[in-house]
């Protein structure tokens, strides 16, 4: 890597944020380490398998026990290692504080800090109960954090000029749980004081544009509201995760802050989601949740943006929700079976994303692994027209979905056995996508497995990246799709396939083409067809007839 690279950064804050590495927009094709998988003693028999799913880029954690083990004192081996074998394997990195919380706990803290529990008071629950959980309203706790951060930090600015590591990761899906809030001392105590007169002004500055859910909390809001958090917000436990909320969001911004003051990289905190019909204390509560986006955005202005861990199938509305509440899509955690291949072209497609990174990468193996791979080399082979056409598509700021057509958008299935067609807008035509996600029988070239009878039984992923880059003119890259295109004006034209060609673009961005396909594999010119089980990629020239 170019020792003179300038430092990564975000061309925004908005949903349109691009991530410039290099002085050139970088998609990151990541995956993340499992929590004790960063070292290089356990890491060095898994590059093979990480080098094989045509990466970019590893997610791995840096410990604060481990770098700070005595106050003051800190120990670099872990993290020096993972730069030169980074280095060594073409790898960028995006590194992962866990500090004061991870998943909720305060596991990675240093003993010094863990048995000083008076210096370093925990959460407590309701009862009064000492939690495993560092109180983010006590300025200790804060401080410690904040300075260990800021060594790594300033430890990065004289070890990295390569900026091997591109984006950090600050804490790790901070939450507070089996309560919505902290309940120690100095947690009442603010509790029953007025709400932050910084938080109020930002409400009212942002009182048009706030989440549907906060402004259902604040129907009578004005420019003269205060009080307590209960007068203002209610006394309810959603009242009480929106306080807990802007205790982590401010906690968060101070270390955040500390570290940007010796390098200042794109940074990002996640989230832990929440389960259907769970309360706040049900989950790990007060983290950077959609609905609690408009807080975070309040109180850690330091943060580039909130990222999502999706775990859950339903995941295409976990992605647009953190898109529509004003952030740039980053997954940092994803679940790593056959289905990430989809979802990554998905994120890429229809959001621009930053990145996409499944969880416990090293351990992927098989179909999945096969799969991932399969998308990332789509995504590379397509990144510059990704770059391109989100800087066309996505607003600034908070996402609104205009009226005016996207030039690029990615599909996947809306619903698990999805028969009918889904119809989507992409450029100046309406695009019509059915899905298979089981191996076709032998059939005769470019028919659709319509009876569904399959050649295997595992599902396989279906989905499609699909970009027009010009008059009557689409790239699309994916697997298991087939796509009809249609006038949106109902001029009563027909659309239809002047050409379609599958190839694949060269490390110049030349276009190599493998092989013509205007007969059996288009249906005798009537549709386009990604096959089941292999990734690919087509040029399409569309004409209008009548």
């Amino acid at each position: 890597m170019n020792t003179t690279t300038p430092k990564p950064y975000l061309t925004s804050r908005g949903t349109d944020a691009r991530l410039i590495v290099g002085g050139e927009p970088f998609l990151i094709r990541g995956g993340e380490l499992g929590n004790s998988s960063g070292e290089r003693a356990y890491l060095n028999n898994y590059w093979p398998v990480l080098e094989s799913l045509n990466l970019n880029t590893l997610l791995v954690p840096v410990y604060w026990d481990a770098i700070e083990p005595n106050e003051g004192q800190f120990e670099w081996r872990i993290v020096d290692e993972l730069l030169e074998d980074a280095r060594a394997h073409n790898m960028r990195l995006v590194l992962l504080w866990f500090g004061s919380w991870k998943n909720s706990m305060s596991s990675y803290v240093p003993a010094w800090v863990k048995t000083d529990f008076e210096r370093f008071p925990r959460a407590r629950s309701a009862s009064g109960m000492a939690m495993e959980i560092l109180s983010p309203f006590y300025q200790a706790n804060q401080d410690a954090d904040a300075k260990a951060f800021a060594a790594l930090m300033a430890h990065l600015r004289e070890v990295d000029p390569q900026h091997t590591v591109i984006m950090v990761q600050v804490e790790n899906e901070i939450g507070m749980i089996p309560g919505a809030r902290d309940h120690s001392a100095a947690a009442n105590k603010a509790w029953s004081e007025p709400v932050p007169a910084e938080l109020l002004d930002y409400l009212y500055a942002h009182r048009a544009e706030l989440g549907d859910t906060l402004k259902a909390q604040l129907a009578d809001f004005d420019a003269n509201t205060e009080g307590t958090w209960a007068q203002v917000f209610g006394d309810t436990p959603a009242a009480e995760e929106i306080f807990q909320a802007w205790a982590f969001a401010k906690y968060v911004d101070a270390v955040t802050a500390a570290g940007k003051a010796e390098l200042e990289l794109p940074m990002f905190t996640n989230a832990a989601l929440i389960r259907t019909g769970t309360q706040p204390g049900q989950y790990p509560s007060a983290g950077p949740l959609p609905h609690l986006a408009d807080i975070w955005r309040a109180g850690a202005p330091a943060l580039d943006f909130i990222a999502p861990d999706i775990y859950f199938p339903n995941y295409a509305e976990w992605a647009d929700a953190y898109v529509t509440s004003g952030n740039p899509l980053f997954v940092p955690e994803a679940l790593r079976s056959v289905d990430a291949a989809a979802n990554a072209l998905y994120s890429f497609g229809k959001h621009g994303a930053i990145g996409f990174c499944p969880f416990g990468i090293e351990s992927i193996s098989g179909n999945a692994a096969r799969m991932l791979a399969g998308a990332n080399e789509v995504v590379a082979q397509l990144a510059p027209y990704i770059a391109a056409a989100d800087a066309d598509r996505a607003p600034q700021g908070r996402a609104q979905f205009s009226t005016t057509a996207p030039t690029m958008t990615g599909l996947l299935p809306p619903t698990d056995n999805q028969r009918a067609p889904h119809r989507i807008r992409v450029g100046d035509y309406d695009v019509e996508a059915t899905y298979e996600r089981v191996p076709a029988p032998t059939l005769a070239d470019g028919v659709i497995n319509e009876s569904g009878q399959a050649a295997g039984t595992e599902k396989l992923p279906a989905a499609a990246i699909v970009i027009s880059t010009g008059e009557d003119e689409y790239l699309v890259g994916g697997i298991g799709v087939t796509l009809t295109f249609h006038d949106p004006t109902r001029s009563g034209d027909i659309i239809g396939i002047i050409s379609a060609a599958e190839g694949r673009f060269d490390e110049t961005g030349e276009w190599d083409q493998i092989r013509w396909l205007n007969g059996d594999q288009t249906h005798q010119g009537r549709h386009i067809r990604l096959e089941p089980g292999r990734f690919a990629i087509q040029k399409v020239k569309l004409y209008r007839y009548r």
